[in-house]
């Protein structure tokens, strides 16, 4: 392997003390909101298997990876770019944007613009999809959140949010299946109720609190955003600490953090709101419509929360670790949405490293 592939900042620097495996949040580091600074740890004082650091770069260059991140108690320890790419490179989350979103409306409720079980058309309007009027006021912007509005996943192009390709299948809360099309219309709810453009809300109430750059983009019906790793790992740490920030609440609502990232339903128990979860004892996929039984991610830690996005982006946050990892790249295995066997391969490289 060439040297300027492995182009990855590990700095060796910092205390022991700052890698004991305690769960306590309030040891965390948080890095200023209007710098690039970002303080690094010593890799050779985590009491992790230190050889296995090479190996798991090489893995990672192999399948396509542009940008690597591992966070420990804030920390920057690895920090890996390849591929072409580098620490300015804007990449795609897809859909592990939906966890912004999914941040998003809940900031939105606690400001009081909207109600999560409340009708979605009371944000959208009326006719906003094919159904009746009857049947677009049973759908809550909850059903949105957790993949179960009940929207006819047979269309054509599922990403499709006009009216027309919006259409009635299931009663709402019945059946769980990955529609982006519904999850897209969040977007809208926040725009709606807020009275401004998810964007420019979304900039107010998040990126900017944190020191995240980037931007949602418009591709074809879907709205994916695009940032360096360094805001995708802000936005994991953020969530590491519960939806605060270095002592300031960005989501002040606790409960709707903790209903967030636990299994919202009991069709998906792997899923939350728009956040996939690890250590249940079943789950669905996307495209499919069938439950498999087991762990998301049995190599993971249980208490791993995830944004998935399609071509394998990963943000993993591990409470239990302190730890928040990035992935960003082109696709490492064949299967192209959200969670894939990649998972499960990269944990079982990780878990050699991290012990």
């Amino acid at each position: 392997m060439q040297r300027t592939f492995l182009s990855f900042t590990l700095i060796l620097m910092g205390l022991a003390n700052a890698f004991s495996q305690s769960d306590n949040q309030g040891d965390l580091y948080f890095p200023p909101i209007d710098s690039d600074i970002w303080e690094t740890a010593d890799i050779t004082e985590t009491g992790w298997h230190v050889p296995q650091l090479q190996p798991l770069l090489e893995y990672i260059e192999e399948k396509g990876t542009k940008a690597f991140m591992i966070l420990k108690d804030g920390k920057i320890v690895v920090e890996w770019y390849g591929n072409g790419a580098d620490a300015t490179t804007n990449s795609p989350w897809y859909s592990a944007a939906k966890t912004l979103a999914a941040f998003t409306v809940g900031i939105a409720q606690n400001e009081g613009h909207l109600n999560i079980h409340n009708p979605s058309s009371d944000y959208l309007g009326t006719s906003w999809s094919s159904l009746t009027g009857e049947q677009e006021n049973s759908i809550t912007v909850w059903h949105h959140l957790t993949m179960t509005t009940g929207l006819d996943y047979t269309v054509f192009n599922k990403n499709c949010t006009a009216p027309r390709c919006l259409k009635y299948k299931n009663d709402p809360g019945s059946f769980w299946y990955y529609h982006n099309a519904g999850y897209t219309k969040t977007h809208a709810i926040v725009a709606g109720a807020a009275g401004k453009s998810f964007e420019s809300y979304f900039n107010e109430k998040l990126r900017d609190k944190i020191g995240m750059q980037g931007e949602w983009k418009r591709l074809g019906y879907a709205k994916p955003y695009y940032s360096n790793a360094r805001s995708m790992a802000r936005f994991g740490l953020l969530n590491l600490n519960k939806g605060v920030w270095d002592g300031t609440p960005i989501l002040k609502d606790a409960d709707y953090f903790r209903d967030m990232t636990n299994t919202s339903q009991n069709l998906n128990k792997s899923y939350g709101y728009l956040w996939w979860l690890n250590g249940k004892d079943s789950y669905r996929l996307p495209v499919l419509t069938k439950a498999f039984n087991g762990k998301l991610i049995p190599n993971a830690p249980d208490d791993l929360i995830a944004g998935l996005g399609k071509n394998d982006q990963k943000l993993y946050v591990i409470p239990s670790k302190n730890l928040v990892i990035v992935r960003m790249g082109d696709k490492a295995k064949k299967t192209r949405f959200g969670p894939s066997n990649f998972d499960n391969e990269l944990w079982g490289k990780l878990n050699k490293l991290i012990r």
